[in-house]
């Protein structure tokens, strides 16, 4: 059996070259402001992945690692940013083993928004893999943007046992606020 203490970390490459030119800047920007607090990443290099998507044999190596990084981890992080939804590769498998086989936890992070208050109204940004089961109920997740604060807290929180209690579930105005959120 598997310790499953990490977060996983999904955002979309855009088939970026460029680093600074994908979501990839806040996965990294997360991980900074982690360097050395123990807070246990999970994560695979999107440029990697975009590389190897035309190569059958290369794509099921890095699903094969996919599974055995989501297999180790607590809770999933989905960084939302302008051009997620239009993944069509890795982040749609990423939610799907995350949500049907491994059932964790979901911590939505929003890239363009100060503040989470109606997460419905941001279905428009979801990858059709994700809004299938927030729309069916098969997932648990809190709808947040993308604040250090909120980031931790949600790590923090969630996981296997203590799972947000619904698919909209989101922090409240004075919370959001507490942490430097300004709407």
């Amino acid at each position: 059996m598997a310790y499953r203490n990490g977060t996983y970390i999904a955002f979309h490459a855009d088939g970026q070259r460029n680093p600074t030119a994908s979501d990839i800047k806040y996965y990294r920007t997360i991980k900074m402001w982690h360097e050395n607090d123990g807070i246990n990443f999970n994560f695979v290099n999107s440029h990697e992945k975009v590389a190897a998507v035309r190569d059958s044999s290369q794509a099921n190596t890095i699903k094969k690692s996919l599974r055995e990084r989501l297999d180790n981890s607590k809770n999933f992080l989905l960084i939302i940013g302008q051009t997620t939804k239009n993944d069509t590769d890795f982040v749609p498998y990423e939610i799907q083993y995350a949500a049907d086989t491994c059932e964790l936890p979901f911590i939505l992070v929003y890239t363009r928004w100060k503040g989470i208050l109606q997460p419905s109204i941001h279905k428009d940004e979801w990858p059709t893999a994700l809004a299938r089961r927030l729309e069916a109920g098969t997932i648990n997740a809190i709808h947040l943007p993308f604040k250090r604060g909120l980031i931790d807290d949600a790590i923090g929180r969630y996981n296997l046992t203590t799972q947000p209690k619904g698919q909209m579930v989101h922090y409240s105005k004075a919370f959001q606020e507490g942490h430097g959120v300004v709407f």
